[in-house]
C-alpha cells in the first residue's frame, strides 16, 4: 500500500559512492540482470507483506489462540524487522551486499517453509522471528544493488522500473493469497515466496561483478539487541495486556523493561561514536515533523490493514478472495495517481499534499462506520476504501520527499532508514494494541471503534503536517 515510501526510505546507507566507485557491472545485459536481481529480491518481501494479513483469519481457525495469535503472526515480524532494519545497511557493507543479500533470500525461503509447516502457533511465531531477520537483510540490499550500480539518470530510470515491478506485489499479493486460502491451505500462502527466491538466486550466479566488503563498515549489535529487546518487551505487554490485565507481572515486568531497554538504546545512540540512528538528523525540522506524521499515519495504516481484512471475513463472512480484493481500489488508484503527485508535490511543495492525504484517510476511516451487520461491499465499503486511497496517494511521495529533502544528500541513506524504522515501528505498535482498541473481539463494535481510532490518528498526522512541514524556497504556493 506504501510502496512509493518504502522505495525511497530503503535508499543505501552507508558508501553508496565508494562503492558504485569499485563495483560496477560493465554491459548492457549485466544491468539488467542486477536490476531483475533487485526486483525480485524486493518482490518476495512485499508479497509476503501483502499475504499475511488475508491468511490470518484461517489461520487462527486451525492454530486457535484467537486475537492473540493473529496479531503476532503480524508484530513478530515486525519486531525483528524493525528493530534491525537499521543496522542492516553496515551489516551490508561489512559482509558485502550481493552476499548478505543472499543469506536474506536463503533465510526468507527457509522461515517461509517453516511458516507453512508449523504444527503449533508458537513454532510460526517463532518462524515468523526469524522471518524478520531475514526480511531486514533483504530489501535494503536488493535496492544498494541498484544505487551502487547506477548513477545519474539511469539511477531513477531503474528505480523506477523497480517501482513499477515490485508494485505488482500489491496487486497479485492479496488476490493469489485470497485464492490460495480459498483453494488448498492458508499454508500454501507462505511457499508463494520459495520461487521468486529460487529464481533470484539462480540469477545470482550468472552476475559477474565481485562483491565488496569496505574496511570501515561498523555493525552496533549492542544498539540492534536493545532496540530488538524495547520494542518486544513493549509489544508483548501491549497483546497479552487484555488478556492477563495491566496488574500482572508477566505484563507490567515485560513492558517496563522493554521501556527501560528501548531508553538505553536511545541513550547509546547519543553517546556512541557512530550511531544506528543519529539523533542530530531530528535537528533538521522537516526530518523530525515528517517523523512524528510518519509515526501517527503508518500506525494507522497498519491497524486499518489488519482490522478491514480480518473483519471483512469473520465478521462479514466475505472470502479470503474476496477480502483480498477489497483493498485492491487503493493500489489501482495509487498506480494510476502517484506520478503525478510526486510532480505536484515539486511544484507546490508537500505541505499541502501531506495535510490533505492524511485528511482524506480520516474521512474514508468515518465513511467505513457505515458498514453494517448485513454488510454491502459497494455502498458501504468502496466509497470509503476509495476516498482513503486518494488521500494515501496524496500523501505517501510527498510524505517521503519531504524527509529525505531535510538532510544533506550525503546522510539521505540513514535518514530514509530512519523513516523505515519509525514507520514499522508504529505499525507493530498499532497491531499490539489492536486488542485494547476493539475491546478484546473485532466485531462490529470492534471494528468501528478501530475505524474512530484510525480516523483520529489520521487528522492528528494532517494537523502535525500542516504545523511542522514547510515547503522549500522556490516552491509555488498551493493555496494562499
Amino acid at each position: 500500500m506504501d510502496k512509493r515510501h518504502q522505495i525511497n526510505r530503503f535508499d543505501l546507507k552507508v558508501g553508496a559512492e565508494s562503492y558504485a566507485d569499485r563495483v560496477t557491472p560493465t554491459t548492457d545485459r549485466q544491468l539488467r540482470l542486477v536490476l531483475w536481481i533487485a526486483i525480485l529480491g524486493s518482490f518476495v518481501s512485499f508479497l509476503d507483506g501483502t499475504v499475511v494479513n488475508v491468511a490470518l483469519p484461517a489461520i487462527e481457525a486451525e492454530l486457535g489462540g484467537g486475537l492473540t495469535t493473529q496479531q503476532w503472526t503480524v508484530d513478530a515480524y515486525l519486531i525483528t524487522l524493525g528493530s534491525l532494519i537499521l543496522v542492516a545497511g553496515a551489516v551490508s557493507d561489512a559482509f558485502g551486499r550481493l552476499r548478505v543479500l543472499r543469506w536474506g533470500l536463503i533465510g526468507f525461503a527457509l522461515t517461509s517453509l517453516a511458516i507453512a509447516l508449523a504444527p503449533t502457533a508458537e513454532v510460526l511465531i517463532v518462524a515468523r522471528l526469524a522471518q524478520g531477520v531475514a526480511g531486514a537483510l533483504l530489501v535494503p540490499s536488493s535496492l544498494a544493488l541498484i544505487t551502487s550500480s547506477f548513477s545519474g539518470a539511469a539511477r531513477g530510470k531503474a528505480i523506477g522500473t523497480w517501482t513499477a515491478a515490485t508494485s505488482g506485489a500489491m496487486v497479485a499479493g492479496p488476490v493469489l493469497g485470497g485464492a490460495f486460502v480459498d483453494l488448498a491451505s492458508w499454508r500454501w500462502v507462505f511457499v508463494i515466496n520459495v520461487v521468486p527466491i529460487g529464481l533470484t538466486l539462480w540469477m545470482m550466479t550468472r552476475l559477474e561483478q565481485r562483491d565488496v566488503r569496505l574496511p570501515d563498515a561498523h555493525v552496533d549489535l549492542i544498539s540492534a539487541a536493545l532496540c530488538a529487546v524495547g520494542l518486544g518487551g513493549m509489544v508483548y505487554a501491549f497483546i497479552e495486556q487484555p488478556h492477563l490485565g495491566w496488574s500482572h507481572p508477566e505484563v507490567w515486568l515485560t513492558g517496563v523493561g522493554g521501556a527501560v531497554a528501548f531508553c538505553a538504546f536511545v541513550w547509546r545512540q547519543h553517546v556512541v561514536d557512530r550511531p544506528m540512528l543519529p539523533l542530530s538528523l531530528f535537528s533538521a525540522r522537516n526530518f523530525a515533523w515528517g517523523n512524528v506524521a510518519t509515526f501517527l499515519i503508518y500506525g494507522a495504516l497498519a491497524l486499518n490493514g489488519f482490522v478491514v481484512t480480518v473483519y471483512l471475513q469473520q465478521g462479514a463472512g466475505f472470502s479470503a478472495t474476496a477480502a483480498g480484493l477489497a483493498s485492491l481500489p487503493i493500489t489501482l488508484i495509487m498506480i494510476a495517481l502517484s506520478s503525478a503527485v510526486g510532480g505536484w508535490s515539486g511544484r507546490w511543495g508537500p505541505r499541502i499534499f501531506m495535510t490533505v492525504g492524511p485528511a482524506l484517510m480520516a474521512v474514508g476511516s468515518v465513511m467505513l462506520l457505515a458498514v453494517s451487520e448485513d454488510v454491502n461491499y459497494w455502498t458501504q465499503v468502496l466509497p470509503g476504501i476509495a476516498v482513503f486511497g486518494l488521500g494515501l496517494t496524496l500523501m505517501v511521495s510527498p510524505l517521503t520527499s519531504a524527509i529525505l529533502s531535510a538532510v544533506p544528500p550525503e546522510r539521505a541513506g540513514i535518514a530514509s532508514a530512519t523513516n523505515n524504522a519509525v514507520s514499522r515501528v508504529a505499525g507493530l505498535i498499532a497491531v499490539a494494541m489492536i486488542g485494547a482498541v476493539v475491546g478484546g473481539t473485532l466485531d462490529l463494535a470492534g471494528f468501528h471503534r478501530a475505524m474512530a481510532v484510525i480516523a483520529v490518528l489520521m487528522a492528528a498526522g494532517a494537523v502535525v503536517s500542516w504545523v511542522g512541514i514547510r515547503n522549500a524556497p522556490g516552491s509555488v504556493p498551493a493555496v494562499s
